[in-house]
Order: structure tokens, then sequence, then C-alpha cells
């Protein structure tokens, strides 16, 4: 595989079939050469119809397709990979911003944070209030729409959620029944893994007038809300797998976990319709959990404002107009990474006793990457290595010292420690050097509630 060095922060695959931008450090890409990432990076540009394809700062080893890894496809030539999008279809993150001091916060910080546990479901296959199938149909089709229509949303929170938290022509007939019913008492709920929502101090402030223009304000507390579509989204992705592969011979593709359909095919059709019902239901769980959040602050600080930053999807392909070279319009599937257009807000959190950061889109990043940046710290260690070198006490005792509340599963607290992940500040180091997004704001962790 040979790499070629354009910058300090940004290197180039160049002997697959289209070079593949990589907006990386060296101790990063030493860290990434370590999995399979450049193997799925590579495997991604050998798919059909393919133009583009550039792997984030926080890139490791994924399902088919490396976690931070960006696609673009020509939309009368390439493929769609359910696989290349994920298990967990928007996993995505909101942003609120308030006006409540820290010092406001700490005084009522444990009654606030038990109260977010108890009231917001969390955990592995933790469901909550359950819903009709009408209803989650419903929510298929319209994303955030359904909660404005039953009062758990405003027009506001809508026109500040990606796709203004809708995609269109998301049929709920492509979604089997087994999908929907995991996802019956699945709404509002955080769900497990790294699902969190954060209680965090706008601690730094490093561009004045896009923090004043997101409100974010030094020393006030802000909320970060991380999660996806639970098992529904995971059983569309399971469904269209096996379908897919079983129509198209698996020996075709690059590798069996990155089986793909023609975009314009039936099959293809079909599956991007159900990957929109499945980024609906996201979007409207994040919403359903932020209007929870909302009515808990409301009843501890009646008088204070809260606002929603804007809401992210990190799993995700759609539809998008990029200069390649020439304007038109094409697929991009974001695995594990953040849209960044120009002057719109890009949220990428660390881990639970680590800074989380605020940064804005640029131009350039429309440019080199797609309009994408990094999605969070990225994985250095898996799952399997925490609890082998890891136990619950050393973490507690991080967290103790650095005053932060956690109310989380032991198992969670194991796996989703600051050890297991990338250093946060020299994945947002490389982001900003590299040109793809800018620093506006650091958020420091007061408290933290995890599956």
């Amino acid at each position: 595989m040979k790499i070629k060095k354009i910058s300090d922060y940004e290197w180039e695959i160049s002997d697959s079939k289209i070079p593949i931008n990589l907006f990386v450090n060296e101790k990063i890409l030493e860290q990434i050469k370590k999995d399979d990432t450049l193997k799925q990076a590579t495997n991604m540009a050998k798919l059909p119809g393919v133009l583009k394809v550039a792997v984030m700062p926080d890139a490791h080893q994924g399902y088919g397709a490396c976690i931070g890894g960006v696609a673009g496809f020509d939309l009368e030539k390439g493929v769609i990979s359910p696989g290349m999008v994920g298990f967990d279809i928007n996993c995505g993150v909101r942003l609120l911003s308030t006006n409540i001091s820290k010092k406001e916060f700490l005084s009522k910080r444990k009654e606030i944070t038990h109260d977010i546990k108890r009231t917001i479901p969390s955990g592995l296959g933790r469901g909550g209030e359950r819903y009709s199938k009408e209803i989650i149909k419903e929510v298929l089709e319209k994303g955030s729409e359904w909660a404005l229509e039953n009062k758990l949303a405003t027009k506001k929170d809508l026109e500040k959620t990606e796709e203004n938290g809708r995609m269109e022509n998301a049929d709920s007939k492509d979604v089997s029944d087994q999908a929907i019913a995991r996802g019956l008492p699945q709404l509002g709920t955080l769900g497990a893994g790294n699902h969190f929502i954060d209680i965090q101090e706008v601690e730094e402030i490093y561009d004045e007038k896009t923090a004043k223009k997101f409100k974010l304000e030094k020393n006030k507390i802000a909320i970060m809300i991380h999660c996806g579509s639970r098992g529904l989204g995971h059983q569309v992705a399971s469904d269209y797998i096996r379908e897919i592969e079983e129509k198209y011979s698996a020996k075709k593709f690059p590798d069996r976990e990155l089986g793909y359909a023609p975009i314009d095919s039936e099959i293809g059709k079909k599956y991007f319709s159900a990957m929109k019902c499945a980024v609906n239901f996201a979007f409207c769980n994040r919403q359903i959990i932020m209007h929870k959040i909302r009515e808990i602050l409301k009843k501890n600080f009646p008088n204070k404002k809260i606002d929603l930053v804007y809401d992210l999807a990190h799993n995700i392909a759609k539809i998008e107009e990029h200069k390649i070279p020439n304007k038109k319009k094409i697929l991009v599937v974001r695995k594990g990474a953040t849209r960044a257009f120009e002057n719109q807000p890009v949220i990428i959190p660390g881990s639970m006793s680590t800074p989380s950061f605020v940064l804005v889109g640029t131009k350039n990043a429309e440019k080199i990457s797609l309009a994408s940046s990094a999605h969070g710290a990225g994985r250095a260690h898996s799952r399997t290595w925490a609890h082998k070198t890891l136990d619950e006490k050393q973490i507690k005792k991080i967290l103790d010292k650095k005053d932060i509340l956690l109310e989380g599963s032991p198992k969670a607290t194991i796996e989703e420690s600051e050890m297991s992940y990338k250093d946060i500040e020299e994945v947002i180091d490389v982001t900003e050097k590299a040109g793809i997004s800018k620093k506006v704001a650091k958020l420091k962790p007061l408290a933290v509630v995890i599956g």
C-alpha cells in the first residue's frame, strides 16, 4: 500500500482505484495501520461508481467500512452498501445550549443527573413507553415532524436538525415487521455502548462571534445527547445485508461485509428507503430525549433558556451536491463522520472524562473531504481489550479526580473510558489544521449518563 504525504495533516493512498485522502498526523497514521482501517478504506475505493474516499482523524476499524470513512458515489453507476452505512443508522449527536451557570447546576447536579437517568431508559435492550405499530410507522416516515405534531418539538428544533429532522421518500413498507417490533418500546431511549448524555461546562471559547451565534457562553451549561436508531436500525441493516448477499453473490464483493447493490436497482432503492426510515426514527428519538431533558431543566431552573444548537447524523447515506470536479448530485455515505458544510455547527464528543468540542464547517472541507469532519475521539482499543486491561474502580478514580459524576453500568464504565479512545485534543488539532473544521468552543464534562 503506497501512502504519500501531502502535508503534515493530509496523506493519500495512491495505489487504489481512486486516490484516498487521509486526514491524520504521523502518530494517528501509525495507530490506524495496526488494524484494518486502511484496508477497509481501500475496499471502499474498489466499489463501482465511487468518485472519492476520505478518512477522518478519528478513524478506526469498523464493519465493512472503516469508522471515520466517507465516500461519494455516482448516482447512475454507483452502489449502496448497508454494511458501509453500518448497523447504528443515524447514530448522531445533539447539542443544547443554556444560560444556566456552572455554579447553579452543581448545586443540583446529583438530583438532575439521577432524574435524567431515571426518566430516559438506558442500557442494552432497555425500552421505555411502548408505542403502537401505527405510530412507529408514522415516525419512520415523518421523523421529528411527528414530535412537532405531538408537542414534543418546536419549529426551531427542526430547523436546527440535519435534514430538518426528516429524510423524504422514506416508506415504512420497506422496513420489516421484525425491525418495527424492535422499535416499539425504544422511542425516547438512550441505548447502550458509547451512547450517552453529557452535561458539560463551556470551558473555553476560541471563536467569540461564532460561539455567540451558536448561543454558547463561557462557564454556562451545555448538554450533549449521543444515540441513534436503536434495535430498529440494527435490524434494518441486518435484513438488507442478508438480502443483498443472497441476491448478489458475495464473491463479487471486495469484502463480504461490504456487500452492495446498484443505487437504482429495486433492492438498492428499498434499502435506501428503509435506511431513511431508520434515520427518521433516530432524529425523532433524540428529539424526544431532548424534550424530556428540557422538562427536567425547566423544573429545576424555570426562568432559564434552553436552546438547540444543532443535531447531526454520524452514520448516513444521502444525496448532496459536490464539485467532483463539476458540481453535481452524488450519493455521500458518512460512516462515523460528521457533515461539515461552511458555517454549519460540527459537534465532536470526547470520552466520558475528556472534553468535547464544537467546531464550524469550512469551505475547504467542501473541496477536500466531501464536506465531512471527525465525529469523536475514535477508539484506540477494542471493548475486549478494555475488559482485559481495565477495572471499574480504576476508571471511577479518574472520574472522581476530575469531579465528574457518573450514572452508568459497570460494563459501559469499563468499555467507554478515556483509555479506550484516541486523544481528543489531538484529533481536534488535526481536524482544524487539515482545514476541515475550525474550533469554536471546548466543553468540559460535569455529569455523564451512559448505558
